[in-house]
């Protein structure tokens, strides 16, 4: 059984046990997260698949929060040729991590 859910403005796939990557929360870490904005839900394989207009009215997703952490250094460079033009700066995302711990459904 899988979830696609909508989260802080992205979307992501969501299955029980998962462990997903978001971007920050601003919760203690092991508070528990519901997502009541699910896009889709199926029930795997064969089965049926709701499709939400725009969610799944009644589908919640439970989580919990496992970890804050930072994301791999991004280096963004720029340069102008012929004009000793240059800047370097570096950046690292802030992440949250959250599992998956149940999917309820219609």
């Amino acid at each position: 059984m899988y979830a696609l859910v909508e989260f802080k403005g992205k979307q992501y796939k969501a299955e029980k046990g998962v462990r997903l990557q978001v971007d920050r929360i601003a919760q203690e870490v092991g508070s528990a997260l519901e997502i009541d904005r699910v896009l889709l839900l199926s029930s795997g394989g064969d089965g049926p698949v709701t499709l939400g207009a725009p969610y799944v009215p009644g589908a919640k997703v439970s989580a919990t929060l496992v970890a804050h952490e930072k994301g791999k250094k991004i280096i963004v460079f720029k340069y102008k040729p012929k004009k000793d033009y240059r800047r370097k700066q570096g950046h690292r995302q802030n992440y949250s991590i959250i599992k998956i711990e149940d999917i309820g459904g219609v």
